[in-house]
């Protein structure tokens, strides 16, 4: 199964956020058992980048973006990917960008928070409780 982490799902692992770092521990416990295989958008690494840095420093942010380099696969951004998100219904241009890399790559669904922001796709979109179930249901088959 292959998944989309929206940013705000790496944000609260690496800043600690209450409540809902327990389940991003739980999500990347999973991608790093393979048992689903995670993809993050190629601007979410630089958006975390750039927060990481504003928060923690350059050295400490680099080494975050290595281990998410080392542990999920990247869903690429091109020219076919921002002019579907660009003319795709959704309102956030961002989460467009995010959404379309993730169907150029194959991707099965998305885990976010804001499954708001995703009103108008066509895949799966994931809270993290509801990934975490099915996680546990892949588990026990």
């Amino acid at each position: 199964m292959k998944i989309v982490f929206d940013t705000n799902i790496v944000l609260d692992i690496l800043l600690e956020r209450e409540p809902f770092v327990s389940f991003s521990i739980n999500l990347f416990n999973a991608v790093e058992q393979q048992i689903i295989q995670g993809y993050l958008c190629a601007t979410t690494i630089t958006t975390i980048d750039y927060l990481l840095t504003k928060s923690i420093g350059n050295q400490s942010a680099k080494v975050s973006i290595n281990q998410l380099l080392n542990l999920f696969a990247i869903a690429e951004v091109n020219d076919v990917i921002l002019k579907a998100a660009i003319n795709s219904d959704f309102s956030d241009f961002e989460d467009a960008v995010l959404y379309h890399s993730g169907i150029y790559a194959g991707v099965d669904g998305f885990v976010t928070r804001n499954s708001k922001d995703f009103k108008t796709a066509s895949l799966p979109i994931y809270s993290p409780t509801e990934l975490l179930s099915i996680i546990q249901e892949i588990k026990h088959d």
